[in-house]
Formats: C-alpha cells, structure tokens, sequence
C-alpha cells in the first residue's frame, strides 16, 4: 500500500511517469487508454474476487453490492463466464440502465427493499449464491452472510456504508454456518491483470467507462465532484494530453 500509485502515493495525474518495466503490461488493442485504466484496480479488483481462489463458473450466481466500477467489472466477468448476476442499487434508475445497458438478470434497491439478502435467496431459491461482492463493510456483511451459499466466497472488498451495524452480527458464527469463505481482496498481482487483460482481448470486451473528463483544472475538480456526487454508474475517467 506504500506504493499505490495514484492512491496513497501522489503523481499519477501527469502528462509523463517514469515506471519500472515490471509495472507495466500491454493494452489489448480494442481499449482506449481510458479504459484500459480503468482495469488496472477495479477490473483487477473483481478478478481476484472472482477467480483468485475459487475460480468462477459457469451456471453459478453473484451477487454485486452497488454500480460503481469494482461491481461493474465483476458483473462483466461473471456474464463473460456465463453466470447469473444479481445487483443491488440504491437508484431504480441506475437499475433500470444496468438492466438495458449492461443485461445484469435480477436488480434489487436495497432502500425499498432494506431486506435485501431475503430478495436473493427468492431469486436463488432458498440456495443462496456462490459469489458475493462485499463492498459496503460492517453494515452489510450480515446480511451478505445470510444471502450466500452453503460453501460460497464473499469477497471482502469494500467498506462503503456510511455507519457500523448496530446489531453487531456474530460473523464468526454465521461464517461457521454457512462454511462459507470469507476473502479479503486488496486489488491483485501483476499476473491476475495479465489473466484479464487476455480474456478482455479474446472477448473484445469493453469496459463500464460512463464518462471522461479533459485535462485541465476545472475539469479534474470535476471528475472529484461527479464521484462524489454518487451519481454515477461504472468507472470516471481523466483523460491525459
């Protein structure tokens, strides 16, 4: 973490960037340079939750919490492997679009339906699913451990909501339960990019880039503003000179 560029370390929003050989893999020659950013720590993010311990499926089910870029990337991957999605939003507009834009199969709001692990295990049957993408953290992990399969992943990945679980669930207890694995996912290896990037060239696929900002001043404030604002789908992008 004490080199993250971009992240705790500064100097990523620049025209030029010395970097070491081995920091570097090819770009895949259907992306635009804004895409193909926008894998190195999302995309990489949802490879490793997906396929970094128990490798993906095909007719297996995940469970993607939010429409922001690690979510997205993971549900391109599970539909490229042929899986059936569930996402959850907040927004039934934002819903509505990953429907039509992006063919996820089931799409919950969690804000009209705050029980939302009992909606997941509707859809899956009373089985509940493979994979889950945790991204909000302490408030939501009682619930993911509730909609996940007997033998699942829940990938630790995010800490999103903004306040602890006031019910304080027994994860060690439920985890027990459910024998489920609990994996926590700080981004991934160079070589988990490599694997990707190869399944993102053979399929031609795209990623979820919703909009890009110039480079200049006013346009990266912004960039900040607009992800701050939460009303975006997928991955912001700056676009260098």
């Amino acid at each position: 973490m004490n080199n993250a560029l971009g992240g705790s370390t500064d100097g990523m929003l620049t025209q030029y960037r010395a970097l070491p050989y081995f920091g570097l893999i090819k770009i895949p020659d259907h992306l635009s340079y804004e895409e193909a950013a926008s894998l190195v720590c999302a995309g990489t993010t949802a490879w490793n939750a997906l396929h970094g311990n128990k490798p993906l499926l095909p007719g297996q089910s995940v469970l993607l919490q939010g429409t922001g870029g690690v979510s997205l990337c993971g549900l391109l991957l599970a539909r490229a492997a042929g899986c059936t999605t569930i996402i959850t939003s907040s927004s039934d507009d934002k819903l509505k679009e990953l429907k039509e834009k992006y063919g996820v199969d089931y799409t919950i709001n969690y804000k009209t339906k705050p029980n939302w692990d009992e909606e997941v295990l509707k859809i899956t049957n009373g089985r509940g699913v493979d994979f889950i993408l945790e991204n909000g953290g302490a408030a939501t992990i009682g619930k993911s451990l509730n909609a996940i399969k007997v033998g699942g992943l829940i990938a630790l990945i995010g800490f999103l909501s903004a306040k602890e679980n006031p019910e304080n669930p027994n994860v060690a207890l439920l985890a027990l339960l459910k024998g489920c694995i609990l994996r926590g996912i700080l981004v991934g290896s160079r070589e988990q990019t490599e694997q990707l990037m190869n399944l993102i060239d053979q399929r031609k696929l795209k990623p979820p880039v919703t909009k890009v900002f110039d480079f200049n001043l006013k346009s990266i404030k912004e960039a900040y503003q607009h992800i701050e604002s939460q009303t975006h789908i997928g991955k912001i992008c700056i676009r260098i000179d």
